[in-house]
């Protein structure tokens, strides 16, 4: 948790707020689209997601343009990256730079084709309604997906532990099993385990195969947030296993 929250805090209220006070009418167009993917890039997730979320509930995006959105506005933050993962962990940040390159190459280009495809999805010509305090609002409003992100991060670090820690009372466990339940349960977790236990380019390639997939927590936040908004989910789930496939076959290719 001390590794995401100090990240992701400021970037929930932060963003909150300037979709407050830039969003001047309730239609989609192509500035709101990559104005939502810049906002999701910067804050990481699941910035994208209470993004998303706000701006379908102000019906901005459609449900159907939501969907999809949420699968492409998802990517660790910048800062998240850089810190944690290139500081913290591998002490160098060429593979930082190496990583945002790469996801949000492929991330634009889908985008492209999303925005062709929905752009002009029943449009809303709703006025939207002013408010008088709207960075109040926003970390009024940034509390139910910070409870949400604390809570899933304490439940699934608590499962791993409790459940190897009592496997491990019996018999031994191989490194593999630990490394593949702490990368399923819990990102950061993982992300640290893989920094224990490998090295070189298999350190690489894992940490873009886990920093792609995420873990059972992350998507749970997503799940949890959009819910709110009655957005669909089987579009996020299908780009999320895209990403998967193609990100780290593509990171192999180009710097490995």
């Amino acid at each position: 948790m001390e590794a995401l929250f100090p990240y992701l805090l400021p970037y929930l209220i932060l963003t909150s707020w300037l979709i407050r006070i830039t969003t001047t009418s309730s239609s989609t167009s192509y500035f709101t689209f990559f104005q939502t993917y810049f906002i999701s890039a910067i804050g990481g997730f699941p910035t994208g997601a209470a993004t998303i979320t706000q701006l379908t509930k102000q019906q901005v995006f459609t449900k159907r343009q939501a969907a999809l959105m949420l699968g492409i506005c998802h990517s660790p933050s910048p800062l998240f990256l850089f810190g944690f993962v290139g500081q913290d962990l591998l002490q160098s940040t060429t593979f930082s730079w190496q990583y945002l390159l790469l996801i949000h190459s492929f991330s634009l280009c889908l985008l492209l084709v999303v925005y062709r495809l929905v752009a002009k999805d029943g449009v809303q010509t709703v006025a939207p309604i002013k408010e008088t305090t709207p960075f109040s609002n926003s970390i009024r409003d940034s509390a139910p997906t910070i409870l949400t992100v604390a809570i899933t991060l304490i439940f699934f670090t608590t499962i791993y532990h409790v459940v190897i820690h009592s496997i491990e009372s019996f018999t031994s466990l191989p490194t593999v099993f630990k490394l593949f339940t702490a990368g399923t349960l819990e990102m950061t977790n993982g992300l640290a385990m893989l920094q224990q236990h490998l090295y070189g380019k298999w350190l690489l390639f894992f940490s873009v195969v886990l920093l792609t997939t995420q873990s059972f927590s992350i998507h749970l936040q997503v799940v949890v947030i959009a819910r709110t908004a009655q957005i669909p989910l089987r579009p996020y789930f299908i780009i999320r296993a895209l990403y998967s496939l193609c990100i780290p076959i593509l990171f192999a290719l180009f710097f490995m």
